[in-house]
């Protein structure tokens, strides 16, 4: 199931740099694009303003936002785009926000890794980053 959920995760930077707001994106090894168009993107900025698309909304306006979506549309896929420096909480709670409203189909967007120069031997190999949030 976990892999399913993956799968709607990863998503490709080309298109999304077109519907979203520029954040520094956190990175994960195993990111690959995806070129499917049919998705909403919803930001997080360093200091915690959300955007669907490119259009800045209110906390209190999230949630009804995301249920009249999935009103129009039970097979909405939602991707969470969040600058590296924003926090948990605020990441939490938009996607605390997508699940209240019924909305399955929900994505983190992350940065392909870019190869550095080779690891010093002896050196322990830092973690890939998790490319999903686990679903329910």
């Amino acid at each position: 199931m976990f892999f399913l959920l993956a799968s709607f995760m990863l998503v490709s930077l080309t298109m999304i740099n077109m519907k979203g707001i520029d954040v520094n994106l956190p990175t994960a090894t195993s990111a690959q694009p995806n070129n499917k168009p049919d998705f909403t993107m919803i930001s997080v900025d360093a200091i915690g303003d959300i955007y669907f698309e490119k259009e800045k909304v209110d906390k209190d306006d999230v949630l009804p936002r995301l249920q009249k979506m999935y009103e129009a549309n039970h097979d909405v896929r939602i991707f969470i785009r969040a600058d590296k420096d924003a926090t948990y909480e605020n990441i939490v709670f938009v996607l605390d926000k997508v699940r209240t409203a019924g909305i399955q189909k929900v994505g983190l967007e992350i940065k392909a890794f870019e190869t550095a120069a080779p690891a010093t031997p002896g050196a322990p190999a830092a973690p890939a980053a998790p490319a999903a949030p686990a679903s329910h």
